[in-house]
């Protein structure tokens, strides 16, 4: 393969698939080498075949997991079968090239199941495209990896393309189960499976526990998104027309990034939110502070968003301080008068119906101890959701005070960006990638920490 060639097949294939990754360069290589190897720094090491001379350097925020390098593997396999055989036509191959990447997908998920898997993701990939009476459906399909043990006689090919079979599944909490060959096994309703931990978005809750190391769920969403669990996992997502590998734990460390303060628990129950608004298409902005970060963090929010008295207090003091650098009396005596009130008058007089409200509601409890639904629907509010390093959220559905016109890219990105110097800010875009941004101690610039899409 030539080396133009084998840069764009990485660019316009492999890159989208490894969110967050990017072509840093290439670098000299043998033919004792493999095609795809660890390299430092979170680098990924990649050639076209053994004899290649060269080979490219792929980064991201975080390190490439052993099932990564080895769907990598199978991916350079493909597109190797692929490249060698001429054709004419570029538009053709390149069609084969993307069903390269979803072959991959299902040969490191199903194994020996892998072709009975690409069939059924082929058919939910035309119902994707499609409608029943006017609408877009949702579609869910188990396929069970055990041995088979009795003969079976309707095959998926006989019925999956067929208008009733629409109707016959959720993508939730409804399956129609294949056995390893792609015969009808049943119907499999989900709503009392057993209460394993699992990691995947919420409202997939139900199949993502159904499906550990001997079952794969495949879920088709009305918004065309399709989406693959197994191990209990959400592993695969194709989203806008792009394969998403997700490798959760990674992101969850990186949450505390450069810090030791930060408990496991809070970061893996932010960023399941995230993938909650994410697959909700509801969009939101987190900001997981660092420890001392509190008060700096608080010149950004107004006192009738804050949700704690231990942070009001923080601001009524900080407010107060400010004013008397100021040397205008009007305008010190103005701001004691807006903070005389103790904080729960405070808002009752200032008819802070949106803190009251929420204050009730979370009752005093930490972030992580709030119920999973309860979290998403917060940070879905318009405005940031900012939570202390301790799991205290000091303010939900917040609207920040950033320096106007220091950062591009819309009031959510701005916001992430800016807020980030004080921790860790994700912002979750309604179209459902999420970017999380952190800043570099170097320079004090922000920095682009990892994308989930």
């Amino acid at each position: 393969m030539e080396k133009e060639k084998f840069y764009f097949i990485v660019n316009r294939l492999i890159l989208p698939l490894f969110t967050g990754s990017f072509l840093v360069g290439e670098e000299e290589s043998s033919a004792r080498e493999a095609e795809v190897a660890l390299g430092k720094q979170n680098s990924l090491l990649i050639k076209p075949n053994k004899t290649a001379d060269y080979r490219l350097i792929l980064k991201r925020g975080r390190a490439f997991q052993p099932f990564e390098i080895n769907l990598l593997k199978n991916i350079i396999k493909e597109i190797n079968d692929i490249t060698e055989v001429p054709l004419l036509d570029p538009t053709y191959e390149m069609t084969l090239l993307d069903k390269a990447i979803e072959k991959a997908v299902c040969d490191s998920v199903a194994l020996s199941a892998s072709s009975t898997m690409l069939g059924l993701v082929t058919e939910l990939n035309h119902w994707s495209e499609r409608t029943y009476e006017g609408k877009k459906i949702n579609f869910g399909i188990i396929l069970n990896l055990s041995e088979n043990v009795e003969e079976l006689a309707l095959h998926y090919t006989n019925m999956l393309s067929s208008d009733f079979f629409a109707l016959l599944s959720d993508g939730k909490s409804s399956f129609v189960e294949f056995n390893r060959d792609g015969y009808l096994m049943g119907y499999v309703s989900l709503a009392k499976v057993r209460n394993y931990a699992f990691t995947a978005p919420n409202e997939f809750g139900f199949v993502a526990r159904y499906c550990g190391e001997k079952k794969v769920g495949i879920a088709l969403t009305e918004n065309g998104d399709l989406l693959i669990f197994k191990n209990r996992t959400l592993m695969f997502a194709k989203r806008r027309g792009k394969w998403n590998i997700y490798s959760h734990e990674e992101v969850i460390q990186l949450l505390s990034y450069r810090t030791a303060h930060s408990l496991k628990e809070i970061r893996r129950a932010i960023y399941l939110s995230a993938i909650d608004c994410s697959f909700r298409y509801t969009g939101g902005i987190i900001v997981y502070l660092k420890k001392d970060m509190a008060q700096s963090a608080l010149t950004h929010v107004d006192a009738r968003d804050i949700l704690t008295e231990k942070h009001y207090e923080m601001k009524k003091a900080q407010e107060l301080e400010e004013s008397e650098k100021l040397y205008n009396l009007s305008s010190a005596e103005k701001t004691r008068e807006f903070y005389s009130l103790p904080y729960n008058e405070f808002l009752a007089q200032n008819n802070c119906y949106k803190a009251e409200c929420l204050k009730q509601i979370i009752e005093d409890k930490k972030f992580h101890e709030l119920n999973r639904k309860l979290r998403e629907e917060i940070i879905a509010m318009d405005g940031a959701t900012i939570i202390d390093f301790d799991g205290t959220i000091i303010a939900a559905g917040a609207i920040l005070k950033i320096e106007a016109g220091s950062i591009g890219g819309g009031g959510r990105l701005a916001a992430a960006m800016d807020l980030a110097k004080y921790g860790i800010s994700l912002k979750i875009s309604q179209d459902g990638v999420i970017q999380g941004f952190s800043s570099d101690k170097k320079n004090s610039k922000t920095r682009l920490l990892f994308t989930v899409s």
